[in-house]
């Protein structure tokens, strides 16, 4: 058992959040971080007790052309301020995890700022991928190289170069003695080289007990990436998918399958695979854009049941920031396709809609809950009951199961599951005698989680 093991994950862009220029002159730091100082005291009342936070080094644009991995950005302020936002955050007993953008780098970093001096003299021409002194770029530096997804912009680096790995290395070093950092989320893992993420994890186990590596992955079979060779855990596309799919079409089956696809790629055990789950992030759609069913309010219907779902499912769960607010996000076009879904948020303006938000107070209770009870980290997955328009399954622990329930109907329903013993529900405070079955009223696009009475 592992800290990550219970988390529950609060995810920011911070130069997005502090509202931090689009394009970074390099010029005098301006302590933005310090702004989100006071949503610690929010995320801790959220129930998340781990923090996501990135990109955060220096860049010259949206952070993920890195200019300098030792460096704050100094849109964000500078290296004292980063230490103090994650001792801050290690006072409230909330982990923090940084960034990790290590497949490739900007055109201000020195590696490549020496090859375009240098050229074929340049001692780091061998730090980047196909490097062709005779070929060009959109940027005509009179030589071409591999890069990320067409972006000249990002210049990939050559995962197989001794010295490439050794200053990686040394970098994630530099964070943990530095920032006291909790792990790393490895941006593009799914096109990172085996050898190399195999070292990464090999430093992880030496430099910082339970030191956590999780990599975005899109596709694929996610043990490929998630074993005890490489990273502890990876991103759930594959479940994102499916939630906010299945609640559209009322296809619970969706949701239901991709579950037991992924628990049968960890070989049937939970310990097997334990993926970060979310519902929205930095770049897909906000959930509430995302669901299609509006309630008498005009919000999106199934947000509630499907943060029970992400909650009580198998895997780690992340909040986006933001998303507990409701707030919507659809992408934009062009070069400014991610600029909706990274709004700043100003702390003065959201800490009273805190208090009363039925959302805020909903995914408080889910966070509170999925702290306290073991069987949503440890627990066994067993599907109980399935239609197109309800779920059900328990997570068992140590001969304790706690018993989800989930109604995508705009109508109430009844469903009935095996169960022996007393029962509350986490959100209503019902209590229920079960006696070989647990039979329970769900309201429409709504859900429980019928928690065991302890003895």
């Amino acid at each position: 058992m592992a800290w990550y093991d219970e988390a529950v994950f609060y995810h920011i862009y911070p130069l997005g959040m502090t509202g931090a220029p689009k394009q970074n002159d390099y010029g005098t730091p301006v302590e933005r971080l310090n702004e989100l100082l006071p949503w610690i005291t929010h995320i801790k009342n959220l129930g998340c007790n781990a923090i996501y936070i990135g990109p955060l080094f220096e860049s010259v644009g949206h952070g993920y052309e890195t200019t300098d991995y030792k460096k704050l950005d100094s849109r964000l302020g500078t290296n004292e301020t980063l230490k103090n936002f994650v001792s801050e955050c290690h006072r409230e007993n909330i982990r923090v995890i940084f960034d990790g953008v290590f497949n490739h780098t900007g055109r201000d970093f020195f590696a490549f700022r020496d090859l375009k001096e240098n050229r074929e003299n340049s001692r780091y021409k061998d730090w980047y991928c196909n490097v062709n002194f005779w070929g060009n770029n959109s940027y005509n530096d009179g030589f071409s190289y591999e890069n990320w997804r067409g972006h000249d912009l990002l210049v990939k680096l050559n995962q197989r170069n001794p010295e490439v790995i050794g200053y990686i290395c040394d970098v994630i070093r530099f964070w943990v003695e530095e920032f006291d950092v909790d792990g790393i989320r490895l941006d593009a893992a799914d096109v990172l080289d085996f050898d190399f993420m195999k070292e990464l994890r090999r430093v992880a186990n030496e430099i910082k007990p339970e030191f956590w590596l999780m990599g975005e992955v899109i596709h694929g079979d996610y043990i490929r990436w998630a074993n005890a060779d490489m990273l502890h855990s990876v991103t759930n596309y594959h479940l994102h998918k499916a939630l906010y799919s299945g609640y559209n079409d009322h296809n619970f089956f969706e949701i239901a399958h991709t579950v037991k696809r992924l628990y049968e790629m960890g070989g049937n055990r939970l310990e097997g695979l334990k993926l970060y789950n979310f519902t929205d992030n930095h770049d897909v759609e906000r959930i509430a854009s995302k669901l299609n069913a509006k309630d008498s309010e005009g919000k999106p219907a199934g947000f509630i049941p499907v943060h029970i779902l992400l909650y009580t499912l198998p895997g780690i769960p992340s909040v986006y920031y933001g998303s507990e607010f409701g707030i919507e996000g659809k992408k934009g076009h062009g070069a400014e396709t991610d600029e909706p879904l990274r709004p700043e948020l100003v702390y003065e303006k959201w800490k009273e809609r805190a208090k009363s938000d039925s959302y805020v107070q909903s995914l408080s209770v889910l966070g509170n809950i999925h702290k306290q009870r073991k069987e949503l980290s440890y627990g066994e997955y067993r599907e109980l009951f399935l239609t197109t328009r309800q779920y059900a399954f328990a997570r068992t622990y140590q001969d304790s199961a706690v018993i989800i329930m989930v109604n995508n109907d705009d109508n109430a329903c009844t469903i009935q599951v095996p169960a022996n013993g007393e029962y509350t529900g986490a959100f209503s405070g019902k209590k229920i005698s079960a006696s070989g079955s647990l039979l329970a009223e769900i309201g429409g696009n709504s859900g429980e989680i019928w928690i065991p009475t302890d003895k």
